[in-house]
């Protein structure tokens, strides 16, 4: 019986003696000089404040150390999945040969380099002596508080500037232990999980199992974070609205499982696609999860999805409303809120007329969608659309 020969040299192959340890001032330095980038794939910064303020503080008072980044070493640039700069996500057109592409950890090296930068998005946060951590404030500084862009900014000058201009923060006692913090968290390391040379299918892999173990929702927060380079996120600009007027609604229940967050809006954008660019309804343009259409929203321009977002944000507020002002029950699952905005959508700026509200109302209050199959789905929406044929 033959052998796997790939088997075989995979044996022979130990990835994690390529390991190693760097501190956030060698990683910052790194960021700063563009030797650490990030893969096209790789989503926004998604963590919320207290998110940062968790990490900085688990650097200086946690007894245990922060999980491993993982990065790939850029060897052969024509096999590499395309680059942007890490925190701008600007592409890099030059090349990038020696680069060490982050596969997992854009947060927690974001986090350390918006300190180390004294980037905006930390100007409330502080290290507070009394209370013996950093946290988040809403009014004036005291004088007992240290910006964290001060206390950890790449100029030392900067620090000891704004240390001396606070008569508490010059007291010897208090500038030893500032340097000593700065110190700590400036020599505080991380095993970095270095791969070598891989190709852009593997190290999407790689990136897969780092993250959801390669879900659907994995897999569409990749598609979409592309246009993060043309300017758009994806998140802000409609899944969190999306998701923000449901929870508003009162309606979050209709979300069964974490992962159709993602993909049910992503479906519902599928009726504007239509509309705009095929004019005419497709079975499986249905608008649930198992028809989504990243692949083709993903070859618009940025101008022609926000279209198709904006199409989508004002059906669904006046899905919205029909539900609440017919005195309707809370829809069981988002289905019947994707289904309803298909209709909207291809309706346009035409108002239901009580013939087409009183058939929508009789539609929501006996449809199931219990057990139903994808072509069963398909076939449930199709002749919902048949409403915007009545007069």
């Amino acid at each position: 019986m033959a052998i796997n020969k790939a088997l075989l040299e995979s044996i022979n192959f130990n990835p994690t003696k390529e390991t190693y340890t760097a501190s956030v001032l060698d990683l910052c330095k790194d960021i700063e000089e563009t030797n650490i980038v990030l893969p096209l794939y790789q989503t926004g910064i998604r963590w919320v404040d207290s998110k940062f303020l968790d990490l900085l503080n688990f650097q200086l008072l946690g007894k245990a150390p922060v999980s491993p980044i993982s990065m790939n070493k850029i060897e052969n640039s024509s096999i590499a999945v395309e680059q942007v700069t890490f925190i701008n996500r600007n592409k890099i057109t030059t090349n990038v040969y020696n680069k060490k592409s982050v596969t997992d950890g854009q947060q927690r090296l974001s986090c350390n380099f918006y300190a180390y930068s004294d980037d905006p998005k930390f100007a409330k946060f502080v290290l507070d002596l009394e209370k013996g951590c950093f946290r988040s404030i809403n009014d004036n500084i005291k004088k007992h508080q240290i910006p964290v862009g001060k206390l950890l900014n790449r100029d030392v000058g900067e620090f000891n500037r704004y240390k001396n201009s606070v008569s508490y923060l010059k007291k010897d006692e208090v500038t030893d232990l500032l340097y000593a913090i700065r110190s700590k968290i400036f020599n505080y390391c991380y095993t970095i999980n270095m791969a070598n040379n891989l190709t852009e299918e593997e190290q999407l892999k790689w990136f897969e199992v780092l993250n959801n173990a390669g879900s659907k929702i994995s897999a569409l927060q990749m598609k979409f974070a592309k246009f993060l380079v043309k300017g758009l996120d994806i998140h802000t600009a409609y899944l969190n609205i999306f998701e923000e007027k449901i929870n508003k609604a009162g309606m979050a229940d209709a979300y069964k499982h974490f992962e159709t967050k993602i993909s049910f809006p992503i479906s519902a954008l599928n009726p504007a696609y239509e509309i705009t660019h095929m004019k005419e309804h497709v079975s499986n343009f249905c608008p649930f999860p198992s028809d989504t259409k990243e692949t083709q929203l993903c070859a618009l321009s940025v101008e022609e999805l926000m279209r198709c977002i904006n199409m989508t944000i004002t059906a669904l507020d006046k899905a919205i409303i029909f539900i609440k002002d017919n005195n309707l029950p809370k829809p069981p699952r988002m289905d019947y809120i994707t289904f309803i905005i298909g209709l909207l959508v291809y309706l346009g700026d035409r108002k239901l007329s009580i013939t087409q509200t009183a058939k929508l109302i009789d539609w929501y209050t006996t449809i199931d969608f219990t057990n139903a199959t994808n072509s069963q789905r398909r076939n449930i929406f199709d002749k919902l659309l048949n409403i915007r044929l009545e007069s």
